[in-house]
């Protein structure tokens, strides 16, 4: 070996023994990437295939499936428990006992998963008129996997399991640029149109027949206190059948908006919206200049301009 090469290398072993064995002392990232693509399988079974199934052989096929999950998930959990402080002084047995138990009660919640999954397509598709089908959005949709990927880390974040649900809305968000972290709580019917851009905090809390857009951010005042604000609802309430439009941000652990609001784009909110309220910012002034033609104002935007996209 390259001398230079080997002096790096005994640099970086310098707090290593050479008897010591290394295991894994965190869940391995791309274990949890793999156990979000066999969920996705198990969600929406048939569309992630590598080969062809039959449909009688369908449920043998999530079986398996559910039985890697399950093996796999209690596995990283164990790693992911022992940064929880209450497993901390516990037996490794104990522990192991907790992560197959988990990994259960993770599973016996897939079925609530895919309901709120298949209301999320839903609103996808009524609310999208370039949707070719469901399908289309099933596969393509960036939203959709954000969401998945959120539906599935909130559980294990219900479960007090620490690192891995925000290792997975981490990937989420590097993927499809939509940034929910697994504390949040969102209803059914919920839909991000384009997606990119996106942030919702982890004390929000979201209604059902929510639909936002891009650049959308559902935020907190201020963060300067730091771990003196865990805990504290920094984040939004989103009311029912709420729409929120491009580049809006909706700051505050006391703002509430209302029912049937419609927050416009690049709006900044920072108090409650009352129900069935419009909220938009004052039109902008434009004005076009060719060469050496005068200046003119230009035409303003249709009344309804901020519902556009």
């Amino acid at each position: 070996m390259n001398t230079d090469i080997e002096n790096i290398a005994d640099q970086l072993m310098v707090n290593n023994r050479n008897d010591e064995t290394i295991a894994p002392k965190y869940p391995v990232k791309s274990m949890i990437l793999q156990l979000i693509k066999q969920l996705q399988q198990t969600l929406f079974p048939g569309y992630f295939e590598t080969g062809c199934l039959q449909n009688r052989t369908m449920k043998y096929r999530l079986h398996s499936l559910l039985d890697e999950i399950s093996s796999e998930l209690a596995e990283q959990v164990y790693l992911a428990l022992q940064f929880s402080p209450q497993y901390q002084s516990c037996e490794p047995e104990t522990v192991k006992h907790a992560s197959h138990e988990i990994s259960l009660q993770f599973l016996s919640r897939l079925p609530v998963v895919k309901e709120y999954l298949e209301t999320d397509v839903e609103a996808a598709y009524s609310g999208d008129p370039a949707a070719f089908n469901k399908s289309e959005i099933i596969i393509s949709y960036p939203g959709i996997y954000a969401v998945m990927v959120y539906r599935l880390a909130h559980e294990l974040h219900l479960l007090s399991v620490p690192l891995i649900p925000r290792i997975m809305t981490e990937h989420a968000k590097s993927v499809t640029g939509i940034d929910i972290h697994p504390g949040a709580v969102i209803g059914k019917y919920f839909f991000i149109d384009h997606g990119t851009g996106v942030v919702i905090g982890g004390t929000t809390i979201i209604g059902d027949h929510v639909k936002i857009y891009q650049g959308v951010t559902l935020g907190a005042l201020s963060t300067s206190g730091g771990q003196k604000l865990k805990n504290v609802k920094r984040h939004p309430t989103i009311c029912d059948h709420v729409t929120i439009y491009s580049g809006a941000s909706i700051l505050g652990g006391e703002t509430v908006i209302g029912e049937n609001a419609v927050v416009g784009g690049n709006a900044f909110v920072i108090a409650s919206v009352p129900e069935n309220t419009k909220v938009s910012i004052k039109t902008p002034e434009l004005r076009y200049k060719n060469g050496s033609s005068p200046a003119r104002n230009a035409p303003p935007p249709p009344e309804d301009w901020f519902y556009m996209i």
